[in-house]
């Protein structure tokens, strides 16, 4: 079974079911009733036209429900409306049911949850950590999100800094491994872009390019992490990088920052370095800065933190690490590799231990576990 073209296909068949006057939610509840029934059947008898299949039977799913909920006797004139057979029309509805789901009547971080469950593909416990949040209360968010929506007309779409922050977010889950994902929020914000004449998503689109530009070098042949200040430069896709920077200086330009074009800037002199040793981690730290005073966020002091132990010492860094939360993600990764530039290799060797157990994913928590193999060997060692 192709899940790859399953979730491809899932956006527009969900779009397809909103037009014809489906809510939202008994839209998405009938999709995922059809990719069940498609992981059952197709293996054995795959359709001609995929996405076809799965328009018929999602529509009729909602037709059956429709008709059993009594509640819901207002939609009668649908019910007998069964979808001609044949291809479904080759519309792309990604980017509309972005904002679609980014509605009024939703606060921003349900609106960026239901976005990212429905229409992202991400599961609530990816989109819990991206949260800071535990999953059951990001079920209970996403389930409430659903409730508010399901008897709105869709008539008044979202803004366009909610569609980002969940651009943003599909983006960050691709690039911490499924590159298709990544690929697709590059995809849907060029078409952004192309709509809407907005310097942060210009910043959103230079962020993402640049990052994406390095996704050949971040890991090796057996599949393990490297460090940025490890990757070979040479992988890195440079022309990517060069229309990264080239949308970003057009966006700075018009003097309106945002949270997306700091964090570009951020990613632009990386970028622009052409050993790890010559980063300007000086400038770096001054747009961490800014983008701390843009957001607020843990996220942005913590790697505020690692920037001024690059630039000022890691004693420094360690002081900045120091003021924030020792529970927030990735914490512990950053002491321990401020202690090891310190020189405690044995402070270092057990908060990477520490660090490897907290780790979200399986190749991270393998590169922390290596990283503190490695100061115990060398540790030992005569």
């Amino acid at each position: 079974m192709d899940e790859a073209l399953l979730r491809s296909l899932t956006p527009g068949v969900l779009g397809i079911l909103v037009r014809r006057g489906a809510d939202f939610a008994a839209a998405e509840d009938a999709v995922q009733e059809a990719l069940v029934e498609a992981v059952r059947t197709w293996p054995a008898d795959p359709p001609q036209d995929p996405k076809g299949w799965l328009v018929t039977v999602a529509w009729r799913r909602f037709l059956d429900a429709t008709r059993a909920d009594s509640a819901r006797r207002r939609r009668e004139d649908l019910v007998d409306e069964e979808p001609p057979p044949g291809a479904a029309p080759a519309v792309d509805d990604t980017l509309q049911l972005y904002f679609l789901c980014a509605h009024p009547s939703l606060t921003p971080s349900s609106a960026v949850a239901l976005t990212l469950r429905a229409v992202g593909g991400l599961t609530t416990r990816q989109i819990a950590q991206a949260y800071l949040v535990p999953e059951a209360t990001m079920a209970q968010r996403i389930s409430r999100a659903k409730r508010t929506v399901s008897d709105v007309r869709f008539d008044r779409p979202g803004d366009v800094a909610t569609v980002l922050r969940v651009l943003y977010l599909v983006f960050n889950e691709g690039y911490s491994g499924d590159v298709d994902l990544a690929a697709e929020a590059i995809r849907l914000t060029r078409q952004l872009a192309a709509r809407v004449d907005h310097p942060e998503v210009a910043g959103l689109l230079a962020l993402m390019l640049i990052h994406h530009a390095r996704r050949g070098s971040r890991t090796a042949s057996d599949g393990s992490l490297v460090p940025l200040a490890e990757q070979d430069r040479s992988k890195w896709d440079t022309a990517a990088i060069a229309e990264g920077v080239r949308i970003l200086q057009a966006a700075l330009a018009r003097d309106r920052l945002g949270e997306f074009q700091a964090q570009a800037a951020v990613a632009a002199l990386h970028a622009d370095a052409p050993t790890a040793e010559r980063t300007d981690w000086v400038q770096i730290v001054e747009w961490y800065d800014e983008l701390a005073l843009l957001t607020d966020s843990p996220v942005v002091r913590l790697n505020r933190a690692v920037a001024v132990g690059e630039a000022d010492g890691p004693r420094a860094g360690l002081a900045a690490l120091a003021a924030l939360d020792e529970a927030l993600p990735r914490h512990t990764a950053v002491a321990a590799y401020l202690h090891e530039r310190d020189g405690d290799v044995v402070t270092a060797a057990r908060l990477y231990a520490e660090a490897a157990l907290k780790a979200p994913n399986l190749a991270e928590r393998d590169h922390l576990t290596r990283q503190a193999a490695r100061l115990n060997t060398a540790r030992r060692s005569p």
